[in-house]
């Protein structure tokens, strides 16, 4: 997303995932290509150099709202993971083979 200016709004969509979920800022950049790609949305996504130099220049207000009930979670087949850090190294080099002492 080099030559589109993304605007403050969408930015802040971003580092609010980041802030949510506790992610970094590439991890994020992934995250929301992701987000984009399952809902059928076109859009580019900004780099994390972007990210990294807007956040500075933006107030990022999580909304909190008071919940009188328990959390309502769905999860649906996609089994949606941005976390897996070994899981990349089994598929490149295959299954790690157990070792005997």
């Amino acid at each position: 997303m080099h030559k589109h200016r993304a605007c403050a709004l969408y930015i802040q969509f971003c580092l609010t995932i980041k802030h949510l979920f506790g992610l970094a800022l590439r991890q994020t950049t992934g995250f929301v290509q992701s987000l984009l790609a399952l809902s059928g949305l076109p859009w580019p996504v900004p780099d994390f150099s972007t990210l990294c130099r807007r956040q500075r220049s933006l107030d990022v207000q999580v909304p909190y709202r008071p919940s009188s009930g328990g959390l309502n979670l769905l999860l649906d087949s996609t089994g949606i993971k941005f976390l897996g850090e070994g899981e990349w190294k089994c598929k490149k080099h295959g299954a790690e083979r157990r070792r005997l002492r």
